[in-house]
């Protein structure tokens, strides 16, 4: 598919007769929180965000040229710049507040980029990302780093480098990537361009680091804090004179609070993390580029403990590791057409582990999966029409080993289990996976009117076999004289199933205790108004409204607190919210934002696919109730401001709210044994009455100081505090053995960091 909404730029610069000059040029874009400099006379950047940027050519004794220019799509944009001799008096009258807004986005769009990663505030290991994203409105980061779209459970796609990730990408299910490796981050939740399927709760597209200056370059950074968490990483380019670019990247980290712990003493919690990757570009002519990349994630963990689970002896363990390579083709056909081809294959496993004291279960795991992918485009401009085409391919080889032994049919005198249950169950299956998709779209600007229309098919074939059409159409109006934008957008949208332990979820009962059936995919209808606002040149104000209507809604089922799921669906879910957002960059020495989002999020049994023990079985295949979803947490507020001192020191804060989320209790469940598991702080910040976790907030503190800032070189130190005030924080909260989490309390954090 090579899921792309990202251009490029081609500078060429010249003198009065028509030599090549070197000169300093740089593009900057405000509502892209885009920057980039370069010294030379010809310039290629490529994996530019699309939208409106300033492109600003400079040299001594020469006239200043600053125009701007929009990167419309991936049909490269090129420019060849004269540089007059310089009068006595020069005046330059083009500001970056037109970079502000971008008329041609029909949908929710939130880019991220400079100094909101590199001074980016601290998180556990492989969690960098998530956080990033969970700042946004609409989004919501539960337990163990499980991000949720807009009230998806399941849903989230990952983009890097135009590949798509289907699976889970959180910290419990496989390792994360080196953010340090990561250029930009454009992230979608609404108004869908076709080439985006399979997961559409959220898209996440990630950039990572594509400079193609000659000579050495680099960065290293070295990180330590609470919870004896420490982290390092690395990343090396080279450019030849050749048009060939390596690149190696590294990252490693160790941390006693990997996941979220269901108790504060935060019983066995070690993990580690590392990653290594390498990339090969080559540019063969003006017209023809190849890209290689390889790299190899893992995790391992344990899986944390509950009080009495801690008493006996417990220990779980669990990892995670993922060897992937990728190849992508570029060739420029003409002027207006371009031609993409891409291919991946990846290779992806977990496993758990419990030893015989296990209570009130021991369970075994050995999952994974074997993938391949092929996809090609064709992206066109014609006139007013900006039009791509193409399709992709994924074949995968799917294998599971699921075991358990149950220890304990009761605990204290609390049941856990049914008696009939069998106490031993095992399971092992392979299957083939085939998915396949065609779509259309294109990207029309009139005057003011910018339409965005598109239809796309898919084919899936796993548990279920099906077929689906989606439309998706967009609209943009520009106000230039308000500064304002106007859109609208429809998505028909077909989501696959979750693929971790998707068999085991799927297969028939072997008898009347388990019921497993069929999880299918998901049809829905996604609704989006919204607009954006430019203030006083700096300041930018976003506001959508959403509704979402969904048949075989997505969600997940939990093994007690293992941290194992099986993807379950819903019959039927309705999801409606406002996001608001106003980001202020650059506004003197402070820039900074202030999100908000308001959501409601019902669901409606019965249930399909999941692992359900005992009575819950009937429950959920009988229900035909509505209820409020996992993920509603109904108010969510984020903020961030960021003052530079001086041009090396900047100091910043930030602080979020969240409402809290359902609880999943039973009715007439007694409170001694949820006290003496969890202690009484814990309960208290539960409101049984209202059956939602108590309202959660934190504010963090951070500094920096560029110790060393000389030509491309700096050496950055930057320590943080989060969750200052030391507030408990319960996540989720959903009985014995069920899923709960606390967020960690206050914690200290300390970057130095080397770019040259």
């Amino acid at each position: 598919m090579a899921q792309r909404q990202f251009g490029e730029i081609q500078v060429h610069v010249v003198d009065s007769a028509g030599q090549p000059l070197e000169a300093v040029l740089s593009l900057s874009s405000l509502g892209n929180s885009f920057s980039k400099t370069f010294l030379g006379s010809d310039w290629t950047l490529t994996a530019v965000p699309l939208g409106i940027y300033q492109l600003q050519v400079q040299r001594t004794g020469f006239q200043v040229d600053t125009k701007l220019v929009e990167i419309k799509g991936e049909v490269p944009l090129s420019l060849t710049i004269a540089l007059g001799i310089a009068p006595l008096e020069t005046t330059v009258q083009i500001s970056l507040a037109g970079t502000l807004l971008n008329p041609d986005e029909t949908g929710a769009v939130r880019k991220l980029g400079g100094d909101q990663l590199k001074l980016r505030r601290p998180s556990a290991p492989g969690r960098e990302i998530l956080s990033l994203v969970d700042a946004q409105p609409g989004w919501l980061l539960e337990a163990n780093g499980v991000l949720h779209p807009r009230g998806s459970e399941y849903g989230v796609q990952y983009v890097i480098d135009g590949m798509p990730l289907l699976d889970n990408r959180s910290p419990v299910y496989a390792p994360m990537l080196d953010i340090d490796d990561v250029e930009a981050i454009t992230i979608r939740t609404g108004g869908f361009p076709a080439e985006y399927g399979h997961q559409l709760g959220g898209v996440v597209e990630v950039t990572t680091a594509q400079d193609r200056r000659p000579g050495l370059h680099g960065r290293i950074a070295a990180e330590g804090g609470s919870f004896e968490t420490a982290r390092s990483a690395f990343g090396l380019q080279y450019g030849f004179p050749s048009r060939d670019t390596i690149r190696l990247t590294g990252t490693g980290a160790r941390t006693e609070r990997y996941l979220d712990p269901t108790v504060e003493q935060n019983f066995s919690n070690r993990g580690t993390v590392s990653a290594f990757g390498g990339a090969w570009d080559r540019d063969w002519n003006t017209s023809n580029r190849t890209r290689f990349q390889v790299r190899h994630n893992e995790a391992r963990f344990q899986v944390p403990n509950e009080q009495l689970q801690q008493s006996a002896g417990q220990r779980q363990d669990r990892d995670a590791s993922e060897t992937a390579g990728q190849i992508a083709y570029t060739r420029i056909l003409s002027p207006r057409w371009l031609l993409d081809l891409r291919a991946s294959a990846r290779d992806v496993s977990a496993g758990l582990w419990s030893n015989s004291l296990s209570t009130p279960i021991a369970a075994f795991q050995n999952r994974g999966f074997r993938e391949a992918y092929l996809t090609a485009n064709v992206s066109a401009v014609q006139g007013i029409h900006n039009w791509k085409f193409g399709g992709e391919a994924i074949f995968r080889s799917l294998s599971e080993e699921f075991e358990y032994n149950i220890t304990a049919y009761s605990l204290n005198g609390v049941p856990v289990f049914d008696d009939d249950l069998p106490s031993r169950f095992r399971f092992s299956e392979r299957r083939q996976n085939r998915e396949s998709a065609l779509w259309i779209q294109d990207h029309i600007r009139v005057g003011n009117l910018t339409i965005d229309a598109g239809l796309r098919w898919d084919q899936y074939r796993l548990v279920a076999s099906e077929q689906a059409f989606s439309p998706r159409f967009g609209v943009a109006w520009q106000v230039p004289r308000a500064g304002l934008v106007f859109r609208a957008s429809y998505d028909r949208v077909f989501q696959t199933p979750a693929i971790e332990n998707l068999l085991l979820a799927s297969v028939g009962a072997p008898g009347p205790e388990l019921l497993r059936l069929p999880v299918q995919p998901s049809r829905g209808n996604f609704f989006e108004a919204g607009f954006s606002k430019a203030l006083l040149g700096r300041v930018r104000l976003d506001g959508s409204w959403f509704r979402r209507e969904l048949r075989d809604f997505a969600d997940d089922g939990l093994l007690l607190n293992t941290g194992v799921s099986f993807p379950i669906s819903f019959a039927q879910a309705s999801i409606q919210g406002f996001e608001a957002k106003l980001e202020f960059s650059r506004f003197g020495p402070v820039s900074g934002f202030v999100g908000y989002t308001n959501m409601i999020g019902r669901g409606r049994r019965p249930v399909s696919g999941g692992l359900f023990l005992g009575d819950e079985a009937e429950e959920a295949l009988e229900g035909n109730d509505w209820f409020a979803i996992t993920q509603d947490q109904r108010n969510t507020a984020r903020a961030q401001v960021r003052w530079q001192l001086t041009s090396r020191i900047f100091v910043s804060a930030a602080t979020q709210y969240g409402s809290g989320l359902p609880v999943e209790l039973d009715e007439g469940i007694s409170l001694g044994p949820l006290e003496t598991q969890y202690g009484p702080e814990v309960l208290q910040r539960i409101n049984l009455s209202r059956g939602r976790v108590r309202p959660n907030a934190a504010t963090d503190l951070s500094a920096g100081w560029d110790v060393l800032r000389r030509e491309n070189r700096i050496v950055r130190l930057q320590g943080s505090v989060m969750n200052i005030a030391d507030r408990l924080n319960v996540v989720n909260f959903s009985g014995l053995f069920s899923g709960t989490a606390i967020a960690p309390g206050r914690w200290a954090s300390a970057r130095l960091s080397f770019e040259f």
